[in-house]
């Protein structure tokens, strides 16, 4: 599967995305209560903020998923790791569906992947899921995470994972 990427546009998009993060298959994504302008003020927030970005992934044009790139240093898992320079972290999102493609949501994770390690100052892509997400834990590790250690967040205990360009390459073939 071949996908594309674009900048959220908080005001477009909101409606799109609230769709999609209030629906109970995105229960991880804690937004399961979020009104639309709840959702129009964080994709503002977060275009604001030179440390994190929002971009959907588009398939033939049309938006169908969202992933999320963030500075460890600065947000999300400032204070609760050792980063190292190249480190960047990593959300994604696929939208419930009534008609499931097979292997979509591995064909979105390494898409993503691969785009992240496109830059060459990326060297390893840090992911903080909740550890009660056992399906997303097995997703990355098919595509070349290690996870290293549980963590206290906040808002979830989450299972620290790293993935290297080298195991991303050794796991799916995929070079960026």
């Amino acid at each position: 599967m071949t996908f594309t990427f674009r900048p959220v546009d908080p005001l477009e998009d909101a409606e799109l995305l609230h769709s999609w993060v209030t629906h109970p298959k995105a229960a991880f994504w804690m937004m399961r209560d979020a009104r639309l302008v709840d959702v129009e003020r964080a994709y503002m927030e977060i275009a604001a903020d030179e440390h994190q970005h929002a971009l959907l992934g588009l398939r033939d044009g049309e938006p169908v998923f969202l992933t999320e790139h963030y500075d460890p240093v600065h947000r999300e898992l400032a204070g609760l790791y050792e980063p190292r320079p190249g480190d960047i972290g990593m959300h994604f999102l696929t939208p419930a569906t009534d008609t499931p493609v097979h292997g979509f949501t591995r064909s979105v994770i390494t898409a993503v992947l691969a785009r992240l390690f496109e830059d060459p100052a990326v060297r390893r892509v840090v992911v903080e899921p909740d550890v009660a997400n056992k399906a997303v834990h097995a997703l990355n590790e098919a595509v070349g995470f290690v996870p290293e250690r549980e963590i206290q967040k906040p808002e979830k205990r989450a299972l620290l994972s790293f993935c290297t360009r080298e195991r991303f390459l050794a796991a799916t073939g995929v070079t960026a």
